[in-house]
């Protein structure tokens, strides 16, 4: 019997790459594949897979594919390349790792870094509020230090250091695989005398250290949420999801030791995604700023210094 795997037909042939997007799209919409690593759709991931494999030009947004004099609707594609191409489709649909992770390159805010299985893929709300300057009113002069705590692939302190370039930026990580990926990217993007990581279980390895703005994307995925995620999320480290039965057991250390990190005007700029109802159930007394991101105005949350010792003193 020939159990060797054929090639979808929509491979056999010398294609274009806008048809090869549109056969990779159709791949994925029918093995029902997820997403949310650094696209939404079918099209968008197909576009994204086409582009790098071909190593064509990638339009990082990836909301349109913009198909420039250099990448044409009806540029070719050989048969050579249409073979790897069905290979990276099969990939993907078999293994359901997230295409950041097969492509070892994602995007926030239109910066390339580099990403694989030891780190989770950078998707952080907080990348848009740092470009849009959201939190700048409570910044100033006195804002030296920043802080950024489960920097996992290092990807928000390098948003960081480019967006306050006076500053210097630590970040930190309870795994020394992640930090190993950071490192990667500080120094693909030059940042090595600004940058300092640290491995360190929430405050523990940060003794005398404070900063004036403190950046935390989290691991807050409560335990039920946890037991039906996407395979495409379970493929990443489960020590940057997993947050325990309500999603707030890092948050409720990371609060605690905070204030005595944290400088006179210092902010904490806190990643929740959709815990909110638990966030607001574990910390009913303390005072939060929302801030509007593309996802909505309940996903990231600003606290002052002020506000977190109140908190902590009722």
């Amino acid at each position: 019997m020939n159990t060797t795997r054929s090639e979808p037909t929509s491979w056999a042939h010398n294609l274009t790459v806008k048809e090869a997007i549109e056969a990779g799209e159709k791949l994925l919409t029918k093995a029902n594949v997820s997403f949310g690593h650094g696209t939404l759709t079918a099209f968008d991931e197909a576009a994204w897979l086409v582009l790098w494999q071909l190593g064509l030009p990638l339009d990082t947004e990836l909301s349109a594919i913009d198909f420039s004099p250099e990448l044409t609707a009806t540029q070719p594609v050989s048969l050579a390349d249409a073979h790897k191409l069905a290979a990276l489709f099969e990939t993907r649909i078999t293994t359901r790792k997230p295409a950041a992770y097969l492509t070892q390159e994602a995007w926030l805010q239109g910066v390339p870094f580099y990403i694989d299985e030891r780190a989770i893929v950078p998707r952080s709300h907080i990348a848009q509020l740092l470009a849009d300057g959201s939190f700048d009113a409570w910044l100033g002069p006195h804002t030296q230090q920043i802080l950024d705590m489960c920097t996992g692939n290092g990807s928000l302190a390098v948003l960081a250091a480019m967006t306050y370039p006076e500053t210097r930026v630590t970040g930190a990580d309870l795994s020394s695989d992640a930090l190993a990926v950071a490192h990667i990217n500080v120094a693909k993007h030059h940042l090595e005398n600004r940058i300092t990581f640290i491995e360190s279980n929430c405050w523990q390895s940060l003794h005398g250290q404070v900063f004036d703005l403190i950046l935390c994307n989290p691991p807050y995925v409560n335990s039920q949420s946890m037991k039906v995620l996407p395979a495409e999320y379970l493929a990443e480290p489960d020590l940057a999801l997993a947050g325990g039965l309500d999603g707030m057991d890092f948050i409720r250390s990371f609060f605690a030791g905070a204030s005595k990190h944290m400088s006179e005007h210092a902010i904490i700029v806190l990643e929740i995604g959709n815990e909110r109802a638990y966030f607001e159930m574990a910390f009913p007394d303390l005072a939060v700023e929302w801030l509007e991101t593309a996802a909505g105005w309940d996903q990231v949350l600003l606290v002052t210094k002020s506000a977190l010792q109140n908190h902590l003193n009722q």
